[in-house]
């Protein structure tokens, strides 16, 4: 065979279809690509998912959003009101956009806490069985600082009836006490004759011991000396702790005293002037209640109260207290 039969030969014409790679290999050819275009448009396409109808995991999974789509992104996680469409999460340096819904979202969720943080952690000493008129006595009064003269010398009264009566008990009486009393003022209690003092009965019976209501009357006496010398009641009293309250950190029931060396302290002076009924005992329980000591327990939400109650009032008191001791100092030198 010649060299031109040979490049005849080899030479296919140029209307000869080329094979060309599709998926069940070289099957299909140039001819039927007409027809395969045709059936192609024919058949239903499925419409593409747009980013913002993306399910909800994709979103939030998404590590590799770009700048095309990261509006897309937040616009789906705002229709999400979850706690974790209010986060801001970032992730390979990507920081995704706070939704608007996040405030609605806080303000639930700030509704809901306080139900899911449960009881409040009281003392020890009050159960859930405790007496409501006791509970509520300790968490509005025991620990606060008090320095009213009136307040002080039913504090004192009620410490001494301890003895005779629990708190709960003391706690129904109160208005029945006060009424007695004359609320509590000493001078008025001062003027109680033997007669008007045996007539304080309740039910036919005395509120409490004779012997503890002629000490009572005795110490009203005493009261309205120590307000002559040291100008209040309250300045003597919190005089022993430097005009600042103790604060102690106990943390069991155990640990709290009945009694400690700055209640003996007072209690000894107390009696060199006259008092009646003010042993260390009383008078440590006559601190505790009037918040010359704070010894609610640590794992008590009281114990920080009355600490920040202290922090807020120490200051125009103990300028009140210097006040009324220089005023007692001038009334003593003019004298």
């Amino acid at each position: 065979m010649s060299v031109a039969t040979r490049s005849r030969s080899s030479t296919k014409p140029l209307t000869e279809p080329r094979a060309i790679l599709g998926p069940a290999g070289n099957r299909v050819r140039v001819s039927d690509e007409s027809k395969r275009r045709t059936e192609a448009l024919k058949k239903p396409q499925r419409p593409k998912v747009p980013v913002s109808q993306s399910p909800k995991s994709v979103v939030q999974t998404n590590v590799s959003v770009d700048s095309c789509c990261s509006s897309d992104s937040s616009s789906s996680n705002s229709s999400f009101k979850t706690a974790s469409s209010r986060k801001t999460v970032k992730q390979n340096g990507v920081k995704q956009a706070k939704p608007k819904v996040a405030s609605t979202a806080d303000e639930v969720v700030t509704e809901i806490s306080p139900a899911m943080s449960g009881p409040l952690k009281r003392c020890d000493w009050i159960t859930p069985f405790s007496d409501p008129l006791y509970t509520s006595f300790h968490d509005e009064e025991w620990g606060v600082p008090v320095h009213d003269d009136r307040k002080l010398f039913e504090l004192l009264v009620f410490s001494q009836a301890l003895a005779e009566l629990s708190w709960p008990t003391i706690l129904k009486k109160r208005e029945i006490f006060r009424k007695l009393f004359d609320d509590f003022d000493p001078s008025s209690m001062a003027q109680f004759t033997e007669k008007k003092m045996l007539s304080l009965k309740v039910d036919g019976c005395l509120l409490l011991s004779e012997a503890k209501l002629r000490a009572i009357v005795e110490n009203a006496k005493l009261i309205l000396k120590v307000q002559q010398e040291f100008g209040s009641f309250s300045s003597y009293c919190w005089g022993f702790v430097n005009h600042k309250p103790l604060r102690n950190a106990f943390r069991y029931v155990r640990q709290v005293p009945v009694k400690t060396p700055k209640a003996e302290v007072m209690s000894k002076d107390m009696m060199r002037r006259g008092f009646c009924c003010v042993g260390p005992t009383v008078v440590y329980s006559f601190m505790q209640v009037a918040g010359i000591v704070n010894d609610h327990l640590v794992t008590c939400f009281r114990y920080q109260e009355c600490n920040a109650t202290v922090k807020k009032d120490i200051k125009p008191k103990i300028e009140e207290i210097e006040r009324l001791t220089k005023d007692a100092e001038n009334n003593c030198l003019s004298r």
